[in-house]
């Protein structure tokens, strides 16, 4: 028997679970991603590798780190025509802008995963494009996700891009029949609450201009007069 074949049964198995898509170092449950820019994919990675691609241009700008920031604009407000206007068949949408080709990317999550849907310059500039957070969205790592229920109005938070990949998984794992059933509702509710807690909501613009059927602060009544 040769010392190869020797090998093969004193050599330890590797640890269970996930390990970095870069150094192979195992980890945590919860650990961090990196986007490959040149794939256009995510790759878990290890706190250090992490680290490695937080600087722009960090190796050649391939690979770059997921931050773990959540943001909400108190100011943003979309009506329904607006929802129209970015064509999306559901009430769920996130979009991010792909520094390799230029461009932003619109995507609802389904049954079937992510699928993309066009939007063009336009539309983006009219709808979502002159929000602050779309102002402060980081090309590849971060995106706009939008959520509308029926009878609510929408809200777009800025989320780490694979914040919007973890929805599509869970879409995929837990949607049944026509609605996605009750506990395809439940989870979405759940991790909508959790995004909602995590985010933190920037300082509201002074002297913003109201939206319709938002009536104007009222100045207090003077001391002794009529209210």
């Amino acid at each position: 028997m040769s010392a190869d074949v020797l090998k093969q049964f004193t050599r330890r198995p590797p640890p269970p679970g996930e390990r970095c898509e870069l150094c192979g170092e195992p980890l945590a449950s919860e650990h961090r991603h990196l986007v490959d820019t040149s794939r256009r994919s995510l790759k878990c990675a290890c706190m250090p590798c992490h680290m490695l691609f937080t600087r722009p241009g960090a190796g050649q700008g391939r690979f770059r780190a997921v931050p773990d920031r959540y943001l909400t604009d108190p100011d943003f407000t979309l009506d329904e025509s607006g929802w129209n206007r970015l064509q999306i068949p559901v009430g769920l949408a996130f979009f991010f802008r792909n520094s390799s080709l230029d461009r932003l990317a619109a995507f609802y999550p389904s049954p079937a995963g992510a699928t993309e849907s066009e939007l063009d310059p336009e539309t983006w500039d009219a709808v979502l494009g002159r929000t602050r957070l779309a102002e402060l969205l980081e090309p590849d790592v971060e995106a706009l996700l939008l959520h509308q229920e029926r009878g609510s109005p929408a809200t777009c938070t800025l989320v780490p891009v694979d914040v919007c990949y973890e929805l599509v998984g869970r879409m995929r794992l837990h949607w049944k029949g026509f609605d996605g059933g009750a506990e395809a509702r439940e989870d979405l509710a759940e991790f909508f609450r959790r995004v909602t807690a995590a985010a933190r909501p920037l300082e509201a613009r002074p002297g913003r201009e109201h939206t319709a059927g938002e009536r104007e602060p009222q100045p207090a009544p003077e001391p002794g007069g009529t209210p």
